[in-house]
C-alpha cells in the first residue's frame, strides 16, 4: 500500500514523504534517497518496486524545506531547477541528514535499514552510510562524494559510477577508491542517470548489474538480520 506520509525533523521541520509497505511481514526496510529532480514519478515507482520484493521503503522529500511538493522530469529546465535546490541543499546538509534519519526512525519497526540513492541522493546515501545508523548503503553516480571522502561509512557501502559521466570525473572515482578500501566502487561503461528508465542515458545492462548488487547487498545486510 502506497500513500504519502509526513515526518517530522529532530529540529521540528515537517515535510513529506512517499511509503510503500509490503504484503505480510517486511524483510526490512530501504530508504529511497531522491535525484535533484524530487520524489517524482521515478522515485515513486523505486520505492513501489522495493516494496514488492518484500521490503517497507520510503522516499523523503528532501527538499521540502526549500520548496515543498517540488517535483520535475528531465528536461534542461528542470535540470536546471533541481541543481539550484542541491546547491542550497549542500548548504545545510545537516538538516538534510536530520531528515534522511528522521525517515530511518519512521521504517525501523521493519527492521534492519538500508539506503539506495541516485545523483545527488548518491551523494546523500555515502553521508547517510558515514553518519547514520544504517545497515547497509548503494549509491549510484553521487557527484560530490570525493569532497566528503575523508568519512567513513559505518556500514557495507558500494557506489556505481559510470565512465562515460561527464559530471563525475574518473580521477574522482579513483580517487574515491583508494580513500575508501572498504567500499565497493563498481564502474560500467556508461553515462550519468544509467539506471534511471525515464532518462536517455538509461542503460538497462548497467541498470541491471547495479540493481542485482544492491538486491544482494541488501538481502545480506538487511534481509539476513531479520532472521529470514
Amino acid at each position: 500500500m502506497s500513500k504519502t506520509v509526513q515526518l517530522t525533523a529532530s529540529d521540528g521541520h515537517t515535510f513529506d514523504a512517499y511509503r510503500t509497505d509490503p504484503e505480510g511481514t517486511p524483510l526490512g526496510a530501504v530508504i529511497v534517497i531522491q535525484e535533484v529532480f524530487g520524489v517524482n514519478v521515478h522515485i515513486r515507482d523505486l520505492v513501489e518496486r522495493w516494496a514488492a520484493v518484500g521490503y517497507t521503503a520510503i522516499a523523503p522529500a528532501l527538499y521540502d524545506r526549500w520548496e515543498r511538493n517540488f517535483e520535475v522530469g528531465y528536461e534542461p529546465s528542470d535540470i536546471e531547477q533541481g541543481r539550484a535546490h542541491k546547491a542550497t541543499a549542500n548548504e545545510h546538509l545537516d538538516q538534510v541528514m536530520a531528515d534522511v534519519e528522521a525517515a530511518r526512525a519512521a521504517v525501523a519497526d521493519a527492521g534492519r535499514v538500508g539506503a539506495v540513492g541516485y545523483c545527488w541522493g548518491g551523494f546523500v546515501t555515502y553521508l547517510a552510510a558515514c553518519r547514520l545508523d544504517i545497515q547497509a548503503a548503494s549509491g549510484y553516480y553521487g557527484g560530490g562524494i570525493n569532497g566528503v571522502m575523508s568519512e567513513t561509512p559505518k556500514c557495507p557501502t558500494i557506489l556505481h559510477f559510470g565512465d562515460r559521466d561527464a559530471s563525475i570525473s574518473m580521477t574522482d572515482v579513483d580517487a574515491i577508491d583508494k580513500a575508501q578500501s572498504d567500499v565497493d566502487v563498481h564502474v560500467y561503461d556508461a553515462d550519468h542517470g544509467f539506471h534511471c528508465d525515464m532518462r536517455g542515458s538509461y542503460d538497462p545492462r548497467s541498470a541491471a548489474i547495479a540493481g542485482m548488487r544492491t538486491t544482494q547487498l541488501f538481502e545480506s545486510n538487511i534481509r539476513q538480520g531479520n532472521g529470514s
